[in-house]
């Protein structure tokens, strides 16, 4: 049963750095997409990054570009968002999300697998 858990979320002022953590189970990071998501209160869910194969660059969503990272640790199973320069509109709950699939997307119906989320407040 693939399982994944978010941690790391919490209160950040503007301009501070978070580091997300989905410690993932039941597959395995090689052969699956991993994507994060966040989704703010009366909004969408949107799709912030995704990785698949550690040779092909990942994606970010145009919001995050330059400010946030995200990479994999197969010897920990787990994908992190490193994120950087928090904004207040940053502040949502976070989710990663997992499937098959021979390349990531940041569109959140493409993954059938998720987390529960973390939240992240950005604020002074």
């Amino acid at each position: 049963q693939w399982r994944l858990v978010e941690s790391g979320g919490g209160l950040v002022q503007p301009g501070g750095s978070l580091r997300l953590s989905c410690v993932v189970s039941g597959f395995s990071l090689r052969d699956s997409n991993i994507g994060w998501f966040r989704q703010a209160p009366g909004k969408e869910r949107e799709g912030v990054s995704c990785v698949h194969d550690p040779g092909i660059r990942p994606k970010y969503g145009d919001s995050v570009k330059g400010r946030f990272i995200i990479y994999r640790d197969m010897d920990e199973n787990a994908v992190y968002l490193q994120m950087n320069s928090l904004r207040p509109e940053d502040s949502a709950v976070y989710f990663c999300a997992a499937d098959h699939g021979s390349y990531c997307s940041l569109v959140p119906a493409e993954y059938g697998y998720w987390g529960q989320g973390t939240q992240v407040i950005v604020s002074s």
